[in-house]
């Protein structure tokens, strides 16, 4: 691309609200932000300023792949964002470039391959099962989330990070409360401090192990001097949090089932199709609010044909690349036989998701272990009553009552 054309034109700035949305309606201001433009500027409720929202599958790859787009400059400039508080740490994994991004991710790597993740499918499976059977015992009605799609990842995630049963539940409530923005800033950072503290306890005390949990991987890396005591528990702490997504994902891909009972009848009757189907109906699902953490360009760097300078702030919506048109023909529509499916719903590039080998795991394990053992299974409210998380960066359902 030539200078002469690069446009020096600014597309104007549009605010972009946080928006409680009910169920999976797609934010209806990002499909106009998608409809104005590959690339257009943003500002969102807090922090300051305005910053790039790039939509276009392949310049979403392109920007959360290129070095030229780095994590660490959100240390030292204020930018627009969505959650009220927002004090990142810095050296947290999430806040950092390669090649320190990529030294302390190779620490934990072990637990996510899928030899890892395989390690833990017997004992989720069996996790799962003795959830389902007190479900079934009890009987209907039943709120699915609280019974199955809320203690199911946490008692995976706590398998995989190696933490005690019986801590379950404050992990639990240390993560509502650093991802809810309804509490103030005091109450999250508190929370975090209080889970960080935790970490620390129990990445110290496996400091000699060889165990293969996340906290025994973590507590052998900061014994051996790769990682530093803080960094471990940076990121065991994200790993954590990151661990109970899968509780809203799997709410938003349950009602979508249970909304559509044609899908679960295609899934019931072909299950061999349920690892490609879980794939589109992440690609589908609206899982978050708004837009993640942000980039800075680092130089001036050309986008189609859009001039983004040095230190500007950049946003990349995983959401919007999903429903491109370009890459995902007629992408408003749940297609169980799309192929290929090249979505990012767990991120792109070296911030990818590390968990995303296992969120696939515990959705296959909920979709097989929901679908088989319950066949009359459905809403017990209409779909418009099924309440959904209100203040929160994650989206999903607050409850989904259930009948069979």
């Amino acid at each position: 691309m030539t200078e002469k054309t690069i446009t020096e034109t600014l597309p104007p700035v549009r605010h972009w609200p946080a928006l409680d949305l009910a169920g999976v309606d797609f934010d209806p201001v990002l499909t106009e932000l998608m409809n104005e433009g590959p690339i257009t500027r943003i500002q969102l409720p807090n922090g300051e300023g305005w910053a790039w929202l790039v939509t276009r599958h392949d310049d979403v790859r392109t920007v959360t792949n290129d070095p030229r787009f780095g994590r660490e400059a959100v240390m030292d400039q204020p930018v627009t964002r969505l959650a009220p508080h927002f004090i990142p740490t810095r050296g947290a994994v999430g806040f950092l470039d390669p090649p320190d991004h990529t030294r302390l991710r190779r620490s934990v790597a072990a637990a996510f391959t899928a030899k890892g993740v395989e390690r833990v499918r017997e004992k989720s499976r069996l996790l799962l099962d003795e959830l389902v059977d007190e479900l079934l015992q009890d009987g209907p009605p039943a709120d699915l989330t609280e019974t199955v799609l809320s203690p199911f990842p946490i008692a995976v995630i706590c398998e995989l990070m190696g933490v005690p049963a019986a801590d379950r539940h404050g992990m639990h409530t240390w993560t509502q409360l650093i991802l809810s923005s309804s509490h103030g800033a005091h109450v999250s950072e508190k929370a975090k401090a209080e889970m960080g503290a935790y970490f620390a306890d129990l990445i110290g005390r496996r400091e000699g192990s060889t165990a293969e949990d996340v906290a025994s991987l973590l507590g052998a890396a900061v014994g051996r001097g790769e990682i530093t005591p803080d960094e471990a528990v940076g990121l065991a702490v994200l790993l954590q949090i990151g661990g109970e997504a899968v509780t809203n994902n799997s709410g938003q891909m349950f009602y979508i089932l249970l909304t559509r009972p044609n899908l679960a009848r295609q899934l019931r009757a072909e299950p061999e199709i349920r690892p490609q189907a879980i794939d589109e109906l992440l690609r589908y699902i609206p899982h978050r609010n708004a837009v993640g953490l942000s980039r800075i360009a680092l130089e001036d760097v050309a986008i189609r044909g859009v001039r983004i300078r040095a230190g500007d702030p950049v946003y990349v919506s995983y959401l919007a690349a999903n429903r491109d048109p370009d890459v995902f023909p007629y992408p408003e529509t749940i297609d169980f036989s799309r192929s290929p499916n090249p979505h990012v719903a767990f991120g792109f590039g070296p911030h990818y998701c590390p968990g995303g080998m296992l969120a696939r795991l515990e959705s296959e394990l909920l979709v097989d272990a929901l679908l088989d053992r319950m066949p009359g299974l459905k809403l017990a409210v209409p779909a418009e009553k099924v309440p959904f998380r209100k203040g929160a960066l994650i989206r999903g359902p607050e409850a989904l009552p259930v009948t069979w």
